[in-house]
C-alpha cells in the first residue's frame, strides 16, 4: 500500500519528467497539494515529506486548518483555490498567503481592504474561464487586462498571474488548444506586469500537457491523498 510520502514522490517525478520533456527547469514547476476534505494529519504527514505549498477550496475548512496547524509549521504556504462569496473574503485576506480565483473587481477590493498591514501582500491568481463553459467560473480571456488594470493599483494585493481549469474529458487537441490560449494570454500579462510569475493550471490527469503550455504550478489532490470524502466537508 502506498503512503502519501510515496505518492508525493511519484507526483514530483511526473513533474520532473514532464519539465524535461518540455526543455524546462523542474524548478519552474512548484507541486500545490490540494488538501480539501483531508484532516489534519496527512496534510502533517505531506509536510514531514518535505511539501510545504497546500490547497484549501472550502471557507471554513481552511480556517480551520490554518488555526489549527500556522503554530505548528509556520512555514506553510496557504492557497485558496475555491470559489469565495464576497461576504467570506476577510478569512481569505486575514489567513491566507494566496488567492487563485478572483474573477470579479468586488472581490479583490474587499480582499484588499481586509489585509492586515501587517501581512505581506496577499498573492493573487486571476481565474479565467478558458474553455468558456457556463457552468465554470472566471472572467472571459477579453477582459482579463481590464481586471488586471484594476488589481494592479491596489496595494495590499499583489498580482502574480492566471489560474485555470481546461475541459475534462475532451481530445488533446481541444485540450491543448485551450492551454495554448491561456498560454498566450499569460504572456501578454507578463509583458504589462513585472510581477507576473504564475500559472496555475494543471492536475493529476493533465500535468504533463499543462506543463508543456507553461503551468509554473500544478494542483494535485486525489493523487496525493485519495479519493475525497464530501461527507465530512
Amino acid at each position: 500500500m502506498t503512503t502519501i510520502t510515496d505518492r508525493l514522490a511519484i507526483a514530483q517525478s511526473r513533474i520532473a519528467q514532464a519539465a524535461q520533456n518540455s526543455s524546462r527547469r523542474v524548478e519552474d514547476v512548484q507541486l500545490l497539494a490540494v488538501s480539501k476534505t483531508k484532516p489534519n494529519s496527512q496534510i502533517i504527514e505531506a509536510y514531514h515529506a518535505g511539501q510545504r505549498r497546500f490547497g484549501e477550496n472550502y471557507v471554513q475548512e481552511g480556517e480551520s486548518k490554518i488555526n489549527a496547524l500556522s503554530q505548528e509549521f509556520p512555514d506553510i504556504e496557504w492557497h485558496f483555490i475555491g470559489p469565495l462569496q464576497s461576504n467570506k473574503t476577510k478569512v481569505v485576506a486575514t489567513l491566507f498567503d494566496w488567492m487563485h480565483t478572483v474573477e470579479r473587481e468586488k472581490i479583490a477590493q474587499r480582499l484588499n481592504d481586509q489585509r492586515p498591514e501587517s501581512m505581506p501582500p496577499l498573492n493573487i491568481c486571476i481565474q479565467v474561464n478558458i474553455s468558456q463553459e457556463a457552468s465554470k467560473s472566471g472572467v472571459e480571456a477579453s477582459d482579463v487586462i481590464a481586471l488586471a488594470d484594476k488589481i494592479a493599483q491596489l496595494p495590499n494585493l499583489t498580482l502574480r498571474g492566471l489560474m485555470a481549469i481546461p475541459s475534462a474529458d475532451v481530445d488533446e487537441q481541444t485540450a491543448t488548444q485551450e492551454l495554448a490560449a491561456l498560454q498566450s494570454l499569460y504572456q501578454q500579462l507578463a509583458e504589462r506586469f513585472d510581477s507576473i510569475d504564475t500559472l496555475s493550471v494543471g492536475m493529476s490527469n493533465d500535468l504533463e500537457l499543462a506543463v508543456a503550455h507553461g503551468s509554473t504550478m500544478v494542483r494535485i489532490g486525489s493523487a496525493i491523498f485519495g479519493e475525497r470524502d464530501y461527507t465530512k466537508v
